[in-house]
């Protein structure tokens, strides 16, 4: 697709060269039958230049060439304009570039938000090193010791901060396709904090972006069509309770964060334990199921499920593959994990998850 659109760049801008050629008499220019004034010719030519240096840029990789590509079209579409019986067709051809440009322009922005937020998510990391010690585990239920303890977490530094990649694919409905999703994640766990950053491609240049985000105990979501057009928005308290939802699961991934005094843990079964949290005036509980060997299996929880007409609070099902857990760093954690929704009308599985890459404590990721 980016061959296709550098090719159709460079055509579409040498033609131009028409306008140009024409004004100055340099050649027999049949297709245009209006004359051309000296300075009108300029213009077509600066036009062929400024299409030259968006298709340069993109074959560079520079996430800037939608600039020049803009404003091209702008200059090229009034030059059309001005010798509309003739040149009418390439009004098309500007179209399919504009659709291009604003895709271009779509990455740029997504890429500058990304930015923005890691920033302010990063801005007050503290990393004080603290080395987990056996009697540090010792109030906490057996089960949970026994995960801790087969997480390789003892004699180890405490997570403050993590870095995650992941893959996977996901669907919106119960009935839909699956698509792929790349993204990336970063955790506080002093202050319990997590920021999500996906790119779902939904087909051959058409992605959604956004971020999932949990700070002070408030949530946002954030998905934008194309990387431009808000698809999805949302705060409240729904959102604060499902986000703190996923951050209490997803302490399976840097399993220290057990350790925290805000989250107390009530062991029910030889092989379950529930996990309350309570951060920044929300209250959330779930319950983590091991084997007998101290890996999670599973968890679950109450959290709210958005659909037409209002939410529902529904039963949210994480469920860890027992051959996909990894070790990074040392830690061991279940890399492989899919989220099923267990709806009275059946149950959705509605994402499946693949950690590819984790770091712990490392500012610069």
């Amino acid at each position: 697709m980016k061959i296709f659109v550098i090719v159709f760049i460079f055509i579409h801008g040498l033609i131009h060269l028409m306008g140009f050629l024409k004004a100055f008499r340099l050649a027999e220019i049949s297709q245009i039958g209006k004359n051309i004034s000296k300075t009108a010719g300029i213009i077509w030519l600066i036009t062929v230049v400024i299409f030259l240096a968006a298709g340069i840029m993109l074959i560079a990789g520079n996430p800037r060439w939608w600039l020049p590509g803009a404003l091209a079209v702008l200059v090229s579409q009034v030059l059309i304009f001005s010798a509309w019986k003739d040149a009418k067709f390439g009004t098309l051809a500007n179209l399919l570039i504009l659709a291009a440009v604003l895709v271009g322009f779509g990455a740029w922005s997504s890429h500058r938000m990304a930015v923005k937020e890691y920033r302010s998510f990063s801005h007050d990391i503290h990393v004080q090193g603290t080395i987990i010690a056996p009697e540090m585990l010792d109030s906490l239920p057996p089960v949970v010791q026994l995960w801790l303890k087969h997480a390789n977490i003892v004699g180890r530094e405490k997570t403050d901060w993590v870095f995650i990649r992941q893959t996977g694919t996901m669907r919106t409905s119960p009935e839909g396709k699956w698509v792929p999703f790349r993204a990336l994640e970063w955790f506080r766990t002093g202050d319990p904090a997590f920021l999500w950053l996906p790119d779902v491609k939904y087909a051959r240049g058409i992605h959604v972006t956004g971020k999932d985000r949990l700070e002070n105990g408030k949530g946002q979501m954030l998905l934008k069509a194309l990387s431009l057009f808000p698809v999805v928005n949302a705060r409240g308290n729904e959102i604060d309770q499902g986000s703190m939802v996923r951050y209490l699961a997803e302490t399976v991934w840097f399993p220290s964060a057990a350790l925290n005094p805000y989250i107390h843990w009530e062991q029910t079964d030889s092989l379950q334990a529930k996990a309350t949290m309570v951060y920044g005036g929300t209250k959330v509980t779930g319950t983590f199921t091991f084997n007998p060997s101290g890996d999670v299996v599973s968890f679950e929880a109450p959290r709210y499920y958005f659909r037409k007409g209002g939410s529902t609070l529904e039963n949210w099902f994480v469920k860890m593959d027992p051959e996909g857990y990894k070790e990074f760093e040392g830690i061991r954690i279940p890399a492989k994990s899919s989220i099923i929704w267990k709806l009275k009308t059946g149950d959705y599985e509605w994402l499946k998850l693949e950690v590819t890459d984790e770091r712990f404590n490392r500012r610069r990721n």
